[in-house]
């Protein structure tokens, strides 16, 4: 049976979208900064050779322009400012959480409140600083080993790694105005909107692949239905949910005897998200990023890698699976879902697992709950990521929408429609006690006009 804020939520309109000012307001400034997002995208780093750089994008397209540019909004494939994206604030910030859940120190600084968060956010634009000087200085002496700076030397390397840094560090900005004054959260969104923004482009290239002949109309007809099939199974399992029973005892409080209460502990079958399928697609594409702009000799040990690891190849696909199955696991149960933290939490509020002792056998019993669901959730994100790999690789489409993309558009979806229920019913809770207070003061004024007479 739906709940009160289901039943609300499913009765929500356009009409009550535009009497909620607030929502509006946070829709209309999200939208504004995606734009600058955008536009930024396509403000290119100065002292890049514009003729060179098209010309060597159109060659390499089926490989860096096709995976890499994907996450950066096709800013890479411009060399735009924003071309490392904000690909490294969020591997910044796994990287502090998985620290978090190691480091006995920094643990004890998230617990500690609110400060210890602003503390954590600082490292977290530290490591980002670090990550993107490093990313930025590895691209520019990229750029003038691929012969695409038109003035190379220090100067340069210098220009490019301000500008990018800077770049990824406005766009950590952005990000962070979006989650605290706009609809949702920001970094993702800046994700979806690159991916999004690529797509119709990626789609006009693939039709005229159809059109030239290149590709069968039954091919076409059938990549269509597969990714609306993948979306849709996507969807039903992200929102597919564990449920564990948990029992509350009967308790007193003073001369009064509350009854017991149940309840459930959810527990997603993917409780890692889509961290996991970033994580094994950036170890994936780093020795294909170093080696798409070096155009001298790779040596033997980066042949034998190139080689061997190129999209679609048997060890490409083994290794990205078992990546995928290894950070399944290693961040659910270090940053996710810390079932020792959960056992203490239910054991300090007098809940229980029925059958269960609370404590240490409840840590076992959820451990072996989440061990299972993670078999199911890991082999779900390697079947989604591995799909479109395949296929692209077997029937050479020329686009790549990988599973890693359809993951992340579908989650950021569903979260700002959830962001936005939630802002409408909040609206339509102010609404009701507003209407109960003016009914309270008419009720009250009745009361005393037949009290004077």
């Amino acid at each position: 049976m739906a709940s009160a804020a289901e039943q609300m939520a499913a009765n929500t309109s356009w009409g009550a979208l535009g009497k909620a000012t607030e929502l509006r307001q946070r829709i209309v400034f999200t939208l504004g900064l995606l734009i600058v997002y955008r536009l930024g995208t396509f403000i290119p780093v100065p002292g890049i050779d514009a003729t060179a750089l098209q010309s060597f994008m159109e060659q390499a397209g089926s490989g860096l322009t096709g995976i890499l540019s994907v996450f950066t909004g096709g800013a890479l494939s411009r060399m735009g400012i924003f071309a490392l994206g904000i690909m490294p604030y969020i591997s910044a910030s796994i990287i502090i959480q998985l620290l978090t859940s190691m480091v006995p120190k920094l643990e004890a600084m998230k617990k500690e409140g609110e400060s210890g968060r602003k503390k954590i956010a600082q490292y977290t634009r530290l490591g980002t600083v670090v990550l993107a000087t490093f990313q930025a200085y590895g691209l520019a002496a990229s750029l003038e080993a691929g012969d695409l700076a038109s003035d190379p030397g220090l100067y340069f390397r210098v220009a490019t790694v301000v500008t990018l840094v800077g770049g990824t560090m406005f766009l950590m900005w952005l990000g962070e105005q979006i989650t605290a004054r706009g609809l949702g959260n920001g970094i993702s969104l800046i994700i979806f909107v690159g991916i999004v923004a690529e797509i119709p482009s990626a789609m006009a290239q693939f039709l005229a692949q159809g059109r030239s002949g290149a590709i069968s109309p039954v091919v076409i007809i059938g990549i269509i239905l597969m990714v609306i099939a993948v979306i849709g199974f996507v969807v039903f399992m992200e929102r597919a949910l564990r449920k564990v029973h948990i029992q509350y005892p009967r308790r007193q409080v003073g001369m009064k005897v509350y009854d017991g209460g149940s309840s459930h502990l959810p527990i997603k079958v993917n409780p890692a998200g889509v961290i996991p399928a970033i994580f094994a697609s950036s170890l994936l594409l780093l020795p294909t990023t170093v080696a798409t702009f070096n155009t001298g000799d790779t040596g033997p040990v980066m042949g034998w890698i190139l080689a061997n690891f190129g999209a679609g190849r048997p060890l490409y696909l083994l290794f990205f699976t078992a990546m995928i199955v290894f950070f399944t696991f290693f961040y659910t149960f270090n940053v996710a879902f810390k079932t020792d933290e959960v056992a203490d939490n239910l054991k300090n509020q007098n809940g229980f697992v029925p059958g269960i002792r609370p404590g240490k056998r409840t840590a076992e019993y959820l451990d072996h709950v989440v061990t299972r669901l993670l078999v199911i959730g890991s082999a779900y994100l390697a079947a989604v990521c591995l799909l479109p790999e395949v296929i692209r690789t077997q029937l050479n489409v020329p686009f790549y929408f990988g599973g890693t993309s359809v993951l992340i558009i579908v989650s950021v979806t569903m979260d700002t429609i959830n962001q936005a229920q939630s802002h409408l019913l909040a609206h339509q809770y102010e609404g009701l006690i507003e209407k109960s207070q003016l009914r309270g003061k008419k009720r009250r004024g009745a009361r005393k006009g037949t009290g004077r007479k």
